[in-house]
C-alpha cells in the first residue's frame, strides 16, 4: 500500500472544494434561457415531492410579494419578477454580484394537475407548496 503525502492530500481537497464553489457560484445566478422579454437572471431553487405534494424553494433575497408573478401550468410552474436595482447616483461601484432586474425560473412539472396550496416568501426565499390534483 502507497503512503499519501498528507500535505498534498489537503492541497488536492482544498482546490476541489473551491472548484465546486466557483460552479455553484456560476449556477447560482446564471442569465435566462428565454431572452425574447430581455434579458434576465434565473434564481436558484430546490424541488421536494411527496406523495401528496410539490414543495419548490426560489431563492430571491430582496424581493417583496408584489413583485412576483407564479403561473401554474400544464407542465410547468413560472415565477417571474424583477428586483430593481437601488444604487445611489453618485455611488463608486466596487462589486455587483447579487443580480437586478428581471427573472424568470421556469420549473418544470411532472406529471398531473397541480393547484398552489402554499405561498410564502420568507428570509429570502420563496415557498410554494403545490398541492396534487
Amino acid at each position: 500500500m502507497q503512503r499519501r503525502d498528507q500535505g498534498m492530500w489537503m492541497w488536492e481537497q482544498a482546490f476541489d472544494l473551491l472548484e465546486r464553489a466557483d460552479r455553484l457560484q456560476r449556477h447560482f445566478f446564471r442569465l435566462g434561457a428565454d431572452r425574447s422579454k430581455g434579458p434576465s437572471w434565473e434564481p436558484p431553487i430546490d424541488v421536494m415531492e411527496t406523495d401528496r405534494r410539490l414543495v419548490i424553494i426560489v431563492a430571491l433575497p430582496g424581493i417583496v410579494p408584489d413583485q412576483l408573478e407564479i403561473v401554474v401550468g400544464d407542465s410547468a410552474l413560472s415565477v417571474v419578477g424583477e428586483r430593481p436595482v437601488h444604487l445611489p447616483v453618485d455611488a463608486l461601484i466596487h462589486r455587483l454580484e447579487i443580480p437586478y432586474g428581471r427573472f424568470e425560473r421556469r420549473i418544470n412539472l411532472p406529471q398531473g394537475r397541480f393547484e398552489i396550496e402554499e405561498r410564502a416568501l420568507e428570509h429570502g426565499c420563496l415557498r410554494l407548496v403545490l398541492r396534487k390534483i
